[in-house]
């Protein structure tokens, strides 16, 4: 999956060249080499996310338990996922039971994601996580109208909000671009 890294996060470099700057540990992570995509990889491992909007311009959120914070949703790449926009749609569905045959990109989407932010993970000692990195590939998603179905494990609510209730101000205008 580690080519499939480079493959998404070229083209996204190339469309945005500022964000460099804001990926340079999951770039410093690359050139170290080790699998990305597990959990176990510290201190940055690559998630996926979706960007569900539907057509009335409201962006799905939920509210993840364990961080006590609203988010897109989204989540650890799993072994079985063959690329990072598959994750997203899995996540997507497996969240909010939303189908990824309900979900379409807005054009390009499906190869750029909308956004990549790498943020600091609060140590786990449950878990026995330290304090570490996820870099979130977010991809966007034009979702149609579904029953939500929660996955209670993880998610606590979920809600259609404005845009602007977005985690970023980089990701309120990507959002609003497309």
């Amino acid at each position: 999956m580690t080519d499939q890294i480079r493959e998404v996060l070229t083209p996204y470099l190339a469309a945005n060249p500022e964000r460099a700057p804001d990926v340079v540990e999951l770039m410093a992570a690359l050139a170290a080499g080790g699998d990305l995509t597990s959990r176990k990889t510290f201190p940055l491992h690559v998630t996926a996310s979706a960007a569900a909007i539907n057509d009335r311009g409201k962006v799905l959120m939920i509210h993840h338990r364990g961080l006590d914070r609203w988010l897109l949703p989204g989540g650890h790449v799993e072994p079985t996922d063959i690329s990072l926009y598959g994750a997203a749609l899995r996540e997507l569905e497996e969240e909010t039971g939303i189908p990824w045959q309900h979900a379409v990109s807005p054009p390009t989407h499906d190869v750029i994601p909308l956004d990549i932010d790498v943020h600091v993970i609060p140590a786990n000692a449950a878990k026995g996580e330290p304090e570490h990195f996820h870099a979130d590939f977010r991809f966007a998603f034009w979702a149609k109208d579904s029953d939500i179905r929660l996955q209670l494990e993880e998610v606590s609510d979920y809600a259609w909000r404005e845009l602007s209730d977005l985690p970023t101000p980089r990701l309120v205008e990507a959002a609003s671009r497309i």
